[in-house]
């Protein structure tokens, strides 16, 4: 079951246990990125742009429920 991200008017939630602030998020996503190796070899990531990106699962960390996340409505998002 795929859990689509929080918006600015939604947030998640557990509807095992009520949870709306801890989850482990398993996401897949194909990025490009620009690497400056320095003369030691060493790389850094100077830009990073996501092509695609999927959320795979949502567990709740309170309760360990798999696939009980849900989008609901942030308090105050639609006034």
């Amino acid at each position: 079951m795929t859990v689509p991200l929080p918006t600015a008017t939604t947030r998640w939630r557990c509807t095992l246990c009520g949870n709306l602030t801890r989850f482990d998020v398993t996401r897949s996503s194909k990025v490009v990125e620009y690497v400056h190796l320095d003369l030691a070899g060493e790389p850094t990531v100077e830009e990073r742009e996501v092509v695609s990106e999927t959320i795979e699962s949502v567990r709740c960390r309170w309760c360990n429920a798999v696939d009980k996340v849900e989008l609901v409505d942030r308090p105050g998002a639609g006034s």
